[in-house]
């Protein structure tokens, strides 16, 4: 026992396990529920961006330039004769090919947010209920199982000081 310690604050390895399975325990919750977090949060953000480009609509083919693993850039033209290329891409690009002509919705206030024509803030749903799922299916028995084992541990410790 340390200089100071009460009985009930010894630094034992039990001890050191229940904060251990106690820690592992709110680290499990927490990454989890940030992964939720940033899941409706990407979504959220979908569907005003949708909203934005809905109140400002304009309308034009593009070529698609790039199909990159973070975004897929697209070429294309407004009424007014310039030529946009969003830096971050086009909203909802999957299926797309460099080299391919797709219909654009972008907002005319900022051509910079740009969809393709037709898919909207629901084919978020897919992807992100999927990661969401398959987070809470691990974290959900990891959350079990560190439990189990810190009320086991408490319940040995509760017999061991009756003795």
């Amino acid at each position: 026992m340390r200089t100071g310690d009460t009985p009930e604050h010894v630094d034992t390895p039990e001890t050191r396990r229940e904060h251990a399975l106690r820690l592992g325990s709110w680290v499990v919750l927490g990454v989890a529920s940030l992964i939720t977090l940033l899941g409706v949060v990407l979504v959220l953000g979908a569907f005003r961006n949708d909203q934005v480009i809905a109140e400002n609509r304009g309308i034009a083919t593009g070529q698609v330039e790039q199909v990159l693993f973070d975004r897929t850039l697209v070429r294309y033209e407004t009424p007014d004769g310039v030529s946009h290329s969003p830096e971050n891409g086009v909203l909802y690009p999957e299926g797309l090919t460099a080299g391919q002509l797709v219909r654009i919705e972008y907002d005319t206030t900022d051509p910079e947010l740009a969809k393709v024509a037709g898919r909207t803030w629901l084919v978020t749903l897919l992807p992100v209920a999927s990661t969401l799922l398959i987070t809470w299916l691990v974290a959900a028995p990891l959350l079990w199982f560190l439990r189990t084992r810190l009320r086991a541990l408490s319940k040995s410790a509760a017999v061991a000081g009756s003795v």
